[in-house]
């Protein structure tokens, strides 16, 4: 990941609205939501989720997959995973002991 990819995704997810997205997007998993869906779930107009889920799509943290007349959306779990990288490319200065607690805490438990 380069830096405009990374400031495109920590952009996305600067905003309130798009960072519940995410986050429902990743509990929810491989299976994904329809668009109608998570907003429904999030309280939101779907014309205004529809922006937010094209913002995350365009920043590489979600997938979007035309089902006839419904689009799913899924966490893009390795743009997500790239822009962890990005973060941590230089971690520690050479003490790759010390970022264990991080590695961890990013780790799933599933």
């Amino acid at each position: 990941m380069d830096k405009e990819a990374a400031l495109r995704a920590l952009a996305a997810l600067g905003q309130d609205t798009r960072l519940e997205v995410f986050r429902l997007l990743v509990k929810t998993g491989a299976g994904g939501l329809p668009a109608g869906e998570i907003a429904a779930r999030l309280g939101i107009v779907q014309n205004t989720m529809s922006a937010h889920l094209k913002v995350l799509d365009h920043a590489g943290l979600a997938n979007a997959s035309r089902e006839g007349r419904t689009i799913r959306y899924v966490a893009d779990m390795t743009g997500f995973r790239d822009l962890l990288a990005y973060l941590m490319e230089d971690c520690c200065n050479g003490a790759p002991q010390l970022c264990q607690p991080a590695l961890q805490a990013v780790s799933c438990k599933c």
